[in-house]
């Protein structure tokens, strides 16, 4: 069985936040200057980072792209509400068109949020062509992004304790 903070008795200290905010804001930064900055030994780092990725705080290390650097400049929000019997085909359709960046299957008169990237106006048009055959949609030009993807606040605090 996979260790998680739920079934072990272990929480996030100080540290382990400090070491998260450090690999947050660079994922490829060694061992040794994560030590440095939290003012502890390599060894202790990475012992840190080993039982993190083991309880599943840690569960990647990823390369950030920037899309409009890519050719995909455009991004929209798409809802998306099934035509009866349609779901599965839907699904299968937004898993297989790359430019549904990111999908979420909802509750309530929609069925699926998803997220696109796209380079013109008429690539959008071309992927909703293919979406209308399985769903009715609403969708909305994103104009600037406040909050990127984030993760949960981890941050640890003395109440946790």
């Amino acid at each position: 069985m996979r260790k998680t903070l739920k079934n072990e008795d272990w929480t996030l200290d100080a540290i382990d936040s400090q070491l998260l905010d450090l690999l947050n804001e660079n994922a490829r930064m060694p061992v040794a200057e994560l030590a440095r900055e939290v003012k502890m030994s390599s060894p202790s780092v990475n012992e840190r980072l080993k039982r993190m990725e083991e309880f599943g705080v840690i569960s990647g290390y990823r390369v950030q792209l920037a899309p409009e650097n890519l050719g995909f400049p455009l991004e929209a929000i798409v809802r998306m509400r099934q035509l009866p019997g349609k779901i599965k085909q839907l699904e299968a359709m937004i898993i297989e068109t790359p430019e549904f960046i990111e999908c979420d299957k909802v509750t309530g008169e929609d069925c699926f949020y998803a997220r696109m990237r796209f380079g013109t106006m008429e690539q959008l048009d071309e992927i909703l062509d293919k979406v209308s055959s399985l769903a009715e949609t609403n969708t909305s030009i994103v104009k600037s992004t406040p909050v990127k993807r984030r993760n949960v606040p981890y941050q640890y605090s003395r109440s946790q304790k």
